[in-house]
């Protein structure tokens, strides 16, 4: 599953007001999952098969039949994620340098100025070169020094 397709999945769900979403099984998608569940985006993610959220099934289910299921989060009957995008395109991917994760993450636009800075509360997903942390969100890249191609980003 690309990053676009993860995103418009996702904020499709949130703005059709579903509890929860299904997405295909992949480092990709649980990368991106798992750093919108530590944000607060997410209440939960699991494993399941197309039929639904169970871990029991996911094991000895074929592979085009496992899925990631993702229980979204409402708060006052508002979706705690308002806006999820894109950073890179497929015909324009970017990558930031430490410095341009440092200028992002602390308000200011990127060196070449495409990206532009993170707002209160908001998360970039940076896609590293690092097999152990593959998938991080830009404030943990910056404390590990590890720069990346900045994918997309979650309000």
């Amino acid at each position: 599953m690309l990053p676009h397709d993860i995103c418009s999945k996702i904020q499709n769900s949130f703005r059709a007001r579903h509890a929860m979403v299904s997405l295909t099984h992949n480092t990709q998608t649980l990368g991106v999952l798992n750093i919108l569940l530590r944000a607060g985006f997410l209440s939960s993610i699991t494993r399941g098969t197309v039929a639904g959220p169970s871990p029991d099934q996911f094991g000895s289910a074929e592979e085009s039949q496992k899925r990631i299921w993702a229980t979204l989060k409402y708060r006052d009957d508002m979706p705690v994620l308002s806006n999820m995008e894109l950073i890179s395109k497929p015909s324009r991917r970017i990558f930031l340098d430490l410095k341009d994760i440092r200028l992002i993450c602390s308000g200011r636009r990127s060196g070449d100025g495409l990206v532009k800075p993170l707002g209160m509360g908001e998360v970039a997903m940076v896609r590293t070169r690092d097999k152990e942390h593959e998938w991080l969100e830009a404030r943990e890249a910056l404390v590990m020094k590890i720069p990346g191609e900045a994918v997309c980003r979650a309000r």
